[in-house]
């Protein structure tokens, strides 16, 4: 039974989680991205440069896995929506499922059999076993942030610290892993420790997480059935939107992130013979969440989430047409560098935005519903990542193909190194202005966001007198510069339907549907 009803929603501007939760949490996602980031930057070339699988075919691997990622998070969705333990309803899968993810992803770069046909199904199969795995950890860690808090300042800290640690693993693997792509005698031998060494660190990380974090924010429902599931995500225009974005802005990410390797190993080597070239690239692009994920915050207070989510968009698509132009335009490996840093940045920024757009849409399922559904939410937005990721990687791969990428050659033609800096620069940069126009009718605005909480607050005090009559909590105070709708017109349990957010954005109040 669902403890009484009490205010949780803290003044809107004064973060309270401690520096431990924050730092805690960003090392959960440092373990998850020991697993994604390196699938993601290195198992393409796992692939075709140590097990010598075919481009076209490893794109296919890559997209057929990641569809059924994407179908993996709707179960892991619905196993969370389903699971309260002593522990509370996310935590617990940090240790149910962590170290057997960490140990599938090692099976990911360890393929010791010896026929094509059995390698292509080795591949497919370790990999599929990743994804299911990294789908019973990272929906529920993703959803915990929305159960930590409500407060959009501390939400956006926790989306700081959870870019920071992907940024921390992105570091570790382009200082320790990168270099060796061209210097390793034995690069087969060097992912397989690699991955087993990280079996370790990803364990220490995730445990840190399960021992830091707390679930406080209140639920009226802690089991929630299929239907209401169905109903929450129905109901979520804001939700829709933002997955729709983020397919487009993961699936730019996914072609960059996928090719880096490629582009400093065959492009950029063109200006320099240093193995180092690799590491930089990397830091430039992928890791550049570890030095823009501080600064999340700050967006957030200045812009606003949205329309940093637009501004970022526009900074990666400049920064790959830079690119682009700097290695077939002409040869410069200044702005070449400067191309990969602005598109680094803008996918810093569009990542730490993203993360805490989605919590906010858990409460505004929330407001129209009054179920909290954190798991259904996050799958469904993670479904879509995942799709975008899928399509990102196979684009990759196949053109690799297209520009007749040859594994085997030491050397690449001229006209495959161009299509490389095209497939890198110019791609991504066309996909992430398509995010950033669909993200430009997002309708849940900062102001919109201040509304929809009052409501809540005072759905939840009306629900618990009418429980509990007589015994109505006293809430805790909030800025009361704008008129949030009242309990009696937004209370879905009422005659009336939920009060909507007036849609022209000025704050003239709420208008019922």
């Amino acid at each position: 039974m669902s403890l009484p009803a009490t205010s949780q929603i803290p003044a809107i501007n004064k973060p309270h989680l401690r520096p431990k939760s924050i730092i805690g949490y960003g090392m959960g996602d440092a373990g998850c991205n020991i697993a994604f980031q390196m699938s993601g930057l290195f198992l393409l070339v796992f692939y075709t440069n140590v097990v010598g699988i075919r481009p076209e075919h490893a794109g296919s691997i890559f997209l057929f896995v990641k569809i059924w990622d994407a179908f993996a998070d709707l179960f892991a969705g619905r196993m969370v929506d389903k699971t309260m333990t002593r522990w509370g309803k996310f935590r617990p899968f940090l240790l149910w499922y962590s170290v057997p993810l960490l140990l599938s992803n090692l099976l990911c770069f360890w393929i010791p059999v010896e026929s094509y046909g059995a390698k292509l199904v080795w591949a497919t199969a370790s990999y599929a076993l990743m994804g299911l795995l990294y789908s019973m950890v990272n929906i529920p860690f993703g959803s915990l942030a929305g159960a930590m808090s409500q407060n959009p300042v501390d939400r956006s800290r926790l989306a700081s610290a959870r870019m920071v640690g992907s940024g921390a693993t992105i570091l570790l693997l382009s200082i320790f892993l990168a270099p060796q792509i061209r210097a390793a005698d034995n690069l087969a031998a060097t992912f397989l420790i690699t991955a087993s060494v990280f079996v370790v660190i990803g364990a220490i990380f995730f445990f840190t997480t399960f021992a830091t974090s707390k679930e406080v924010v209140y639920r009226e429902v802690e089991r929630v059935t299929l239907r209401e599931t169905l109903m929450t995500v129905k109901q979520n225009g804001p939700l829709m939107r933002l997955c729709t974005s983020s397919f487009f802005y993961l699936t730019a990410q996914s072609v960059l992130s996928t090719l880096t390797i490629y582009l400093a190993t065959y492009v950029l080597s063109r200006y320099t013979s240093g193995n180092w070239i690799a590491t930089v690239a990397i830091v430039l692009t992928t890791g550049a969440v570890l030095y823009v994920g501080p600064f999340g915050p700050t967006v957030t207070r200045t812009l606003g989430k949205k329309r940093g989510f637009i501004y970022a968009a526009i900074l990666g698509a400049a920064g790959g047409l830079l690119f682009t132009a700097s290695n077939v335009l002409w040869n410069s490996f200044a702005t070449s560098l400067l191309g990969l840093l602005m598109m680094g940045v803008g996918m810093g920024l569009l990542n730490t935005m993203t993360w805490a757009l989605e919590a906010d849409t858990v409460e505004y399922g929330e407001y129209k519903t009054g179920i909290r559904t954190e798991g259904a939410t996050y799958s469904a937005f993670s479904f879509t990542r995942k799709v975008g990721q899928a399509v990102g990687q196979a684009i990759a791969s196949y053109a690799l193909a297209v520009v007749a990428f040859d594994q085997h050659a030491p050397q690449q033609s001229p006209d495959t190194v161009n299509g490389m800096a095209v497939a890198g620069g110019l791609i991504p940069a066309v996909i992430f202005l398509i995010a950033m126009l669909i993200m430009a009718g997002y309708p849940l605005t900062e102001a919109k966001f201040k509304d929809i909480m009052k409501s809540i607050e005072a759905n939840r005090s009306l629900r618990h007198e009418q429980l509990h009559p007589g015994e109505v909590p006293a809430p805790v105070g909030t800025r009361t510069d704008r008129p949030g709708p009242t309990a009696r017109d937004s209370h879905p349990m009422t005659t009336q339907g939920p009060a909507v957010p007036s849609e022209r954005g000025d704050g003239s109040g709420p208008s019922t549907r």
